[in-house]
């Protein structure tokens, strides 16, 4: 304990300088867990406060589970965040290994043009998408009716839109991965591709022997953390691109929109917490499984 007391004194001035950021992260990320941790087993009545509120147990739990939509809206959520996890992963790793062949001044041309949209909206990106694929004045219906074709209701048309919200994130989101992963090539030795070279490995070999096994570390790491929330679905995302269509409900409605439109009525806040456990909860135990497989494969690339 006295060790530690002189470290914080000889180390003063940098414990002074991450304190805000400490304080922040107690704030905002740590003490809310309290209340995550209540919220969902209570009947919130504001008039006697959170602690003074009734114990309802599991009640909050059952709005999700015995809803009609409780299939359809898991199935949404895992499945649309699958396919954003793999698509985003693969397509990023790509774009990463064509920067790395590129000269230093050509990157940060691509750098900049791919990493744009990432601060986007999706406020902003949904009016994009209504431009692109509105009925009357829609790019795409105006291609169709030049051809000859009927204009498609692309907002009454459920079938399309799992395409659609994975062409749409990707433009969002593998900017962002790409400079990650292209920050991890940076870091392989040059040599390794050198006596590649001089052994007549193709440029193809060198990235399944080199590239990928050496990247292999950062792709596991990013990997688990975006499977520790496949139950989250993106709200802005889902919400705006879609413009809250009803009919689109079949494909694109996720635990989040959903819970949203049914908290709107009923407003009730224990049940909108027992969401968010259930979907923390899940998410946590999918970490754990996947991190336990990975472990039993390779334990060197496990993440713990």
């Amino acid at each position: 304990m006295k060790c530690k007391l002189k470290q914080l004194v000889k180390y003063k001035s940098i414990f002074f300088l991450t304190l805000p950021g400490i304080l922040l992260v107690l704030t905002f990320q740590y003490a809310p867990l309290v209340m995550g941790f209540v919220l969902p087993f209570k009947n919130v009545n504001y008039k006697t406060g959170i602690w003074k509120s009734p114990w309802v147990g599991l009640d909050n739990f059952k709005f999700l589970f015995s809803s009609d939509a409780a299939w359809r809206i898991t199935r949404n959520t895992v499945c649309l965040n699958f396919l954003f996890i793999i698509t985003v992963l693969v397509l990023s790793i790509i774009c990463a290994l064509f920067l790395y062949q590129l000269s230093k001044r050509s990157v940060k041309t691509y750098q900049t043009v791919l990493f744009f949209p990432y601060f986007i909206s999706w406020v902003v990106a949904s009016y994009v998408v209504l431009a692109l694929l509105d009925m009357d004045n829609g790019l795409l219906n105006s291609i169709l009716k030049f051809f000859g074709q009927e204009p498609i209701l692309w907002y009454n048309e459920p079938k399309y839109w799992p395409v659609i919200m994975v062409i749409a994130n990707l433009w969002k989101n593998v900017g962002y991965y790409t400079i990650i992963y292209y920050t991890g090539l940076l870091g392989i030795n040059e040599e390794y591709y050198e006596a590649a070279q001089i052994d007549g490995a193709t440029r193809l070999q060198q990235i399944r022997y080199i590239t990928l096994p050496l990247l292999k570390p950062v792709i596991i790491t990013l990997f688990l953390l975006q499977l520790s929330k496949i139950f989250f679905g993106n709200f802005d995302m889902f919400y705006n691109l879609t413009m809250n269509s009803a009919a689109l409900y079949p494909t694109t409605d996720v635990i989040d929109t959903y819970v949203y439109r049914s908290l709107k009525v009923m407003g009730d806040l224990g049940m909108s917490s027992a969401a968010g456990l259930y979907q923390s909860i899940v998410g946590f135990v999918i970490v754990l499984t996947a991190n336990a497989v990975i472990r039993k494969v390779d334990k060197d690339n496990a993440l713990f």
